[in-house]
């Protein structure tokens, strides 16, 4: 597959890991990020400072949110709309930040890629989408939804957006739902990088519940796999609309977690036992067999091994 690919949100976690993943596999990219302050800048700009090096990437900085900023892209064939206001509890305390950023700016981006005549489109959607739900494990079609907070209902509103423009002028889509994205580069408000930092300064890891809450775990380098046969899914097929979970169908409990992370770091984690917050689900829980079909999607790392690897990369910094 040839083609020159947009990726949005390109200096964050998933998207640096992706753009260095298509840049050494020979595809030109153009990168897009805001630097949003959600977390420090120079975060990001450690992530991408290989990547400005490279001849076939090209940055812009810029905001989905702003029309102008979308206007001087150059021309590209394929979109990965990676870029989002993210994190649960926080969109609780201000949904319409999330509503202009993910919904506005996803509606943006859209209009951009009709104007632009570009019809193939890979977008990152999420698992929170399935709130409660009690079918497990999640399957992509045959249930309602069960969105409980913000952040969870910009992203299935922008699946339904992304299905009226696909319906409306052709677009190619495949709509992704992450599984608790985890390795190299992860988020610092994640719960992994903070209870690392907290193991390592002595502190107490703050647990929500009694611990019974399950995360499905899904390594980087699985989900960069999967968005890579998702461009190349777009690129083979017409009249594409898809939802596909990307997860590794293998739950981790939250006290399982802890202890997992106290075991690389190499301490006797101390727990602090708080309430349920608002906005957490019960359990993620990916069935995978639909992505097994159409993008060949196995998952390679188990979640050990990508705390390890997780932690070699945190002491190289």
């Amino acid at each position: 597959m040839s083609a020159k690919v947009l990726i949005t949100g390109s200096a964050g976690f998933i998207g640096s890991n992706l753009a260095e993943y298509l840049i050494r596999s020979g595809f030109e990219v153009i990168g897009l990020d805001n630097f949003s302050p959600f977390y420090p800048r120079v975060v990001k700009e450690r992530n991408i400072a290989a990547l400005k090096k490279k001849p076939n990437f090209l940055f812009i900085e810029g905001d989905i949110q702003n029309a102008a900023h979308l206007d001087s892209i150059p021309e590209f064939d394929l979109l990965v709309h990676l870029a989002a206001k993210a994190g649960v509890r926080p969109s609780i305390e201000n949904p319409q930040a999330y509503i202009d950023t993910n919904i506005t700016g996803t509606h943006n981006l859209l209009k951009l890629c009709v104007n632009r005549s570009v019809k193939k489109i890979v977008f990152a959607s999420s698992s929170s989408i399935y709130g409660n739900s009690k079918h497990l494990p999640f399957i992509e079609e045959g249930y309602e939804y069960e969105p409980i907070s913000p952040y969870a209902f910009t992203k299935r509103s922008c699946e339904l957006m992304n299905h009226t423009y696909h319906h409306l002028y052709n677009l190619d889509v495949m709509n992704l739902r992450f599984f608790t994205v985890f390795g190299p580069r992860q988020r610092p408000d994640l719960a992994i990088h903070k209870f690392v930092k907290l193991l390592e300064a002595g502190e107490e890891i703050p647990m929500f519940g009694d611990g019974s809450t399950a995360r499905d775990y899904t390594f980087i380098d699985d989900i960069v796999r999967g968005i890579v046969s998702s461009m190349d899914y777009v690129n083979q097929h017409e009249s594409v609309f898809e939802i596909v979970n990307l997860g590794n169908h293998t739950p981790v409990k939250l006290k399982d977690m802890i202890h997992a992370v106290a075991d690389v770091v190499g301490v006797d984690p101390k727990i602090k036992e708080l309430p349920m917050q608002d906005g957490d689900v019960d359990i993620t829980f990916a069935s995978i067999e639909k992505a097994k079909k159409l993008l060949n999607y196995s998952p390679q790392t188990s979640f050990k091994e990508g705390l390890r690897k997780f932690y070699e990369w945190h002491q190289s910094l």
